[in-house]
């Protein structure tokens, strides 16, 4: 773990793994620890991951001001980040609602973005909606699963409205491609690595604009790679495709048979899908505290 002190004087933690060019990941959760990106270790060669948690979050400090877990403050988080790190550019990637970070980041410092891997994300930010029968569509892909038929009960309830403390528990499967013993633990895992308050305040009113995201993100000149979970309620592979069509330099994946994370689902298919994207782009840069 490595530490470096936000613009208002927050101490904020990241871990690297990895040597190479650096990668800097940005969770989501929202206000996850980022320790549940570990997963990704290994899989990208030539690349020193950088993982952030964010403020409030895993190894990082709670800061004085609880307003500043608003989604648009934690971008000048990223850019002391990138300023620690001495990086003319950063390398991103962001998963699930760290894209929202991301597409703010961007819109911000579009001039230091070099490379932006949206790994099955959140579309917030940017306005694109994801409606309940989108979810129900997406789900039916696992009609064949054993846990189906209860799971998608829950989600009908969820859909309708109608959900209970237990629902997110009982539709908790259609997060993952492989609902085996490693996805159950990775669930276990997650009620302990998120901070609910920081949570509750990263969307508040005033946190996203997304008219002026998507001008800001039709003008980015830095190649984008979007990648979907082809069974993912949560970012459909539709509503990915509609937000690639935001970007002028950006293509779409589809990961089959994965859900919201890709690299657990299938860590060889993901490795495969994004290795182009993020291959050998220049000298190994060292990564120092």
């Amino acid at each position: 773990m490595m530490t470096f002190t936000a613009h208002d004087g927050t101490r904020l933690a990241f871990h690297v793994s990895g040597g190479g060019t650096p990668l800097v990941c940005l969770p989501g959760g929202p206000m996850q620890d980022s320790a549940y990106l570990a997963g990704l270790d290994g899989l990208l060669p030539h690349r020193s991951l950088v993982r952030l948690d964010l403020r409030g979050t895993g190894r990082s400090a709670v800061p004085e001001d609880a307003a500043s877990y608003r989604c648009d403050r934690l971008v000048d988080d990223v850019e002391a980040l990138r300023e620690h790190l001495g990086l003319e550019t950063l390398d991103l990637l962001a998963h699930s609602a760290g894209a929202n970070l991301a597409a703010l980041y961007a819109a911000r410092h579009p001039g230091r973005v070099g490379r932006l891997l949206l790994v099955t994300p959140s579309v917030f930010a940017v306005g694109i909606p994801v409606t309940g029968d989108d979810r129900l569509e997406t789900a039916r892909l696992r009609a064949a699963e054993p846990w189906f038929a209860p799971a998608y009960a829950a989600l009908e309830e969820l859909v309708a409205g109608r959900a209970t403390a237990e629902t997110m528990g009982d539709i908790a499967p259609f997060w993952y491609g492989r609902w085996d013993e490693e996805a159950r633990a990775h669930r276990a895992a997650e009620s302990g690595q998120k901070n609910h308050e920081a949570a509750a305040a990263y969307g508040a009113e005033g946190a996203f604009d997304p008219e002026a995201t998507r001008k800001a993100l039709a003008e980015l000149a830095a190649p984008v790679l979007l990648l979907a979970g082809e069974a993912d309620l949560a970012a459909p592979p539709r509503a990915v495709a509609e937000y690639a069509g935001l970007f002028p330099n950006a293509e779409l994946t589809v990961q089959s048979g994965a859900g919201h994370f890709p690299w657990l689902d299938d860590p060889e298919r993901f490795a495969t899908a994004t290795a182009g994207f993020l291959g050998r782009t220049g000298a190994p840069a060292a990564v120092s505290g």
